[in-house]
């Protein structure tokens, strides 16, 4: 029995000690994943299990956001606001080619492509971040976040499955590489990527390229860029890559781990727009992003883990220290809580909850982090159900979608899909 014990014991301690072990080297070099659910006592079986039972109820279940449209198309659907969004779909197509589901993928990027991509015009190769179910457009407007997964995640599916099998997919992604840059003159010009900081732009016309959105940098995607794009910019894609980096420390409050949901180019609020008075420089619905989009370029690049490990137990330190069962999803980012006025509304309502996809960002960030804490959000994201609310607010979409991504993070099923 004592034997038995003493075995029991040093397998736990072994477990917990690889789980902490900093990473020096990502999967780019290393073609490695974690397994960080399997890391702290879950079985694989019951993983994968439970991956597949996430992927169905996002894609498949009763409140499902995927809707297959005849023989050839299909959108996912932002079913509380009636729509389908850039995000969403380019969410969608990432989710399916690491999965792959070609099926899927194609069914979304033909519905993509059809009723969203500009073909001509000022605006040739963007995306209008809004339909209608119907296709029909809710708006003309890029948002930046969209073209930036289109991208990735069509390089992703040349790698996987080539380009001879219906679709080119490299083309495809060539063609919007090249229509997002530079083009125009003053205040007709458009740009996914801001030319003077090599920052992401808010949406690459209009006002919105003046500022940025710390969600929206994902750093590791301009690696995937400058490998496999083959356009003749990867020096320019590594740089994006290595500015992102650089922004993020700027964008980041240091105390909190808290980031504003819009921001200057500097990383600060911008004075008359996005402050107090709309709560725009607040924490809030994008900034639940940043947590798992900073593990994603941890677990790929690795080229920042001293401070992205950093940023990782200081999030999770806030937010434990708020309760792990009891936080909020939209604060200040010096961590106090915002006003009636500043709490962004969503499907109707205006109230701060305790949202699950919150709690699965926050559990994605375990893979940077060495403090044992991080047990804990994986296994508050492993119990937690996605269910109503006791006021019928329910949002299968985001809340949805961000906890599959971070069950794909957590099991070691995010990975760089290669050639």
């Amino acid at each position: 029995m004592k034997r038995i014990l003493f075995v029991f014991i040093f397998f736990c301690s072994f477990m917990i000690s690889h789980a902490q072990q900093p990473w020096t080297k990502g999967a780019f070099k290393t073609k490695q994943y974690r397994n960080v659910f399997v890391d702290f006592g879950y079985t694989p079986e019951a993983v994968d299990a439970k991956l597949q039972e996430v992927f169905n109820d996002v894609f498949f279940g009763p409140n499902k956001v995927y809707f297959e449209v005849g023989d050839t198309m299909g959108y996912v659907s932002d079913i509380k606001n009636h729509d389908a969004r850039t995000e969403g779909m380019s969410y969608g197509m990432m989710v399916a080619v690491q999965m792959d589901r070609k099926d899927i993928f194609d069914r979304l990027w033909r519905w993509s492509r059809k009723y969203m991509q500009h073909q001509e015009g000022p605006l040739k190769g963007y995306f209008a971040w809004s339909c209608k179910t119907d296709g029909t457009r809710n708006s003309q407007g890029a948002a930046s976040d969209g073209e930036l997964y289109f991208i990735t995640s069509l390089i992703f599916a040349s790698n996987r499955w080539g380009n001879d099998t219906g679709i080119n997919y490299k083309a495809e992604a060539q063609h919007i590489l090249e229509c997002i840059m530079p083009r125009g003159e003053g205040e007709n010009s458009s740009y996914l990527i801001d030319p003077d900081t090599r920052l992401i732009t808010f949406t690459p016309s209009g006002f919105g390229k003046r500022f940025t959105d710390p969600s929206y940098h994902i750093p590791a995607f301009y690696e995937v860029w400058a490998k496999w794009a083959d356009d003749g910019r990867a020096d320019f894609w590594n740089d994006c890559a290595a500015k992102s980096r650089e922004f993020m420390h700027q964008a980041v409050n240091p105390q909190t781990g808290l980031n504003p949901d819009l921001c200057g180019y500097d990383g600060k609020p911008m004075p008359g727009f996005g402050g107090r008075r709309n709560g725009g420089s607040n924490f809030r619905y994008d900034s639940w992003r940043v947590p798992m989009n900073m593990a994603l370029d941890y677990e790929w690049s690795c080229a920042d883990q001293q401070w992205q490990r950093q940023y990782g137990e200081t999030i999770q330190n806030f937010f434990y220290s708020q309760g792990l069962n009891d936080f909020v999803d939209q604060y200040r980012t010096d961590g106090s809580l915002p006003e009636e006025n500043e709490i962004l509304q969503a499907g109707g309502f205006r109230k701060l909850r305790h949202s699950i996809g919150l709690v699965a960002t926050l559990a994605a960030a375990s893979v940077m982090c060495g403090h044992e804490k991080s047990r804990e959000f994986v296994d508050a994201l492993w119990n937690a159900k996605h269910v109503p609310f006791d006021d019928g607010y329910f949002d299968a979409y985001y809340d949805g979608l961000l906890r599959l991504f971070a069950f794909m993070h957590l099991s070691g099923n995010y990975q760089i899909v290669l050639p």
